[in-house]
């Protein structure tokens, strides 16, 4: 499904989606909204990575953890949306977040969603790189026939909640929390990249977890 939806619905191969994930994700990495594993399992990783998994579906956890079972990943049941399920998040502070195909998912705007950048920012090690994509919504997108019918009934039946996410939204929500961002469109879909993040104390960004 991911091959065709993104090839002939959102305009963005898969392929991009990957080269995307393999540019970022470090060895101390954190994948948000893991779901089925499938970046993590196609991207090479380099030989002592520390994973953690982060999902609010326990089914998604289980599947991900066996099928990335030879990284012997960390995995924490928690809404990136509730800072307080982030707490005791295993293996922070991360050089690497993920946030792959999950803002579209999340309820909302993406003017209340980028909560999630300053949740999973405070994660961060000083160094650390939060990446991502997300399909667009917003009276701006052009989706082609069979992206009006996928965006039409996936947010009919709560899989999607992008119907009003624009560029402009994650772009802001993105500078809001870090001091630098990088955004580009590859078809109706939306790779981001942000660095150094904006703590509430104007200093250094306190993890929540002391390194181990």
């Amino acid at each position: 499904m991911h091959g065709i939806s993104n090839t002939l619905a959102w305009r963005c191969p898969f392929s991009t989606l990957q080269s995307l994930y393999q540019r970022n994700a470090s060895a101390r990495h954190l994948d948000a909204g893991v779901g089925t594993g499938l970046f993590l399992a196609r991207t090479k990783l380099q030989v002592g990575s520390r994973l953690s998994l982060l999902d609010l579906n326990p089914a998604s956890l289980q599947y991900s953890e066996r099928r990335l079972r030879q990284h012997s990943p960390l995995c924490h049941h928690g809404d990136v949306l509730e800072p307080a399920t982030l707490k005791d998040l295993p293996g922070a502070p991360f050089d690497s977040v993920a946030l792959m195909y999950l803002l579209h998912c999340l309820p909302g705007t993406l003017q209340s969603k980028s909560l999630v950048f300053a949740n999973l920012g405070r994660c961060l090690s000083e160094r650390g790189v939060l990446f991502g994509a997300t399909i667009l919504g917003g009276d701006a997108v052009r989706h082609n026939l069979a992206g009006r019918c996928l965006m039409r009934w996936y947010n009919r039946s709560g899989i999607f909640s992008n119907r009003s996410d624009t560029l402009e939204d994650l772009q802001r929500g993105l500078d809001a929390h870090f001091h630098d961002t990088s955004v580009r469109v590859q078809g109706r879909v939306a790779l981001f990249e942000a660095r150094r993040f904006k703590s509430t104390t104007g200093g250094a960004p306190t993890p929540l977890n002391p390194a181990r």
